[in-house]
């Protein structure tokens, strides 16, 4: 059974390499997902939330820590609970890793961009 665009979602970001990459990748499997723009319509946080558990990550491994908001909001101190860590996130979504990708086979972090494959 294969996957169809209208049930894939990729969290994307147009200047992201890695998203540009997932989302290519779909393409050529013949897959048109929806394309979210995360940045200027960002999850909510109980989105956000669902989304990393979904993809078996912590709050941290999603979380681009090398982006300056990241030390312009003092999250490298460890022991922040991940409801700061997620409110961070939505309030300044630059933060969020990418690519998510959603479909009905699970949700990723498709970095690199060939994970995605999993979800076909």
């Amino acid at each position: 059974m294969s996957v169809q665009g209208r049930n894939v979602e990729i969290w994307h970001r147009p200047s992201c390499s890695k998203s540009r990459g997932a989302l290519e990748i779909l393409r050529e499997a013949g897959v048109e997902p929806v394309v979210v723009d995360y940045v200027a319509n960002p999850p909510t946080k109980a989105r956000l939330r669902q989304a990393i558990a979904d993809a078996g990550l912590s709050v941290r491994q999603a979380i681009r820590s090398k982006e300056s908001e990241y030390a312009a909001r003092g999250l490298a101190d460890l022991a922040l609970p991940d409801d700061v860590l997620l409110e961070a996130m939505v309030a300044a979504p630059v933060l969020i890793d990418r690519p998510f990708v959603f479909t009905p086979k699970g949700v990723r972090l498709c970095r690199p961009p060939e994970t995605v494959l999993e979800l076909l």
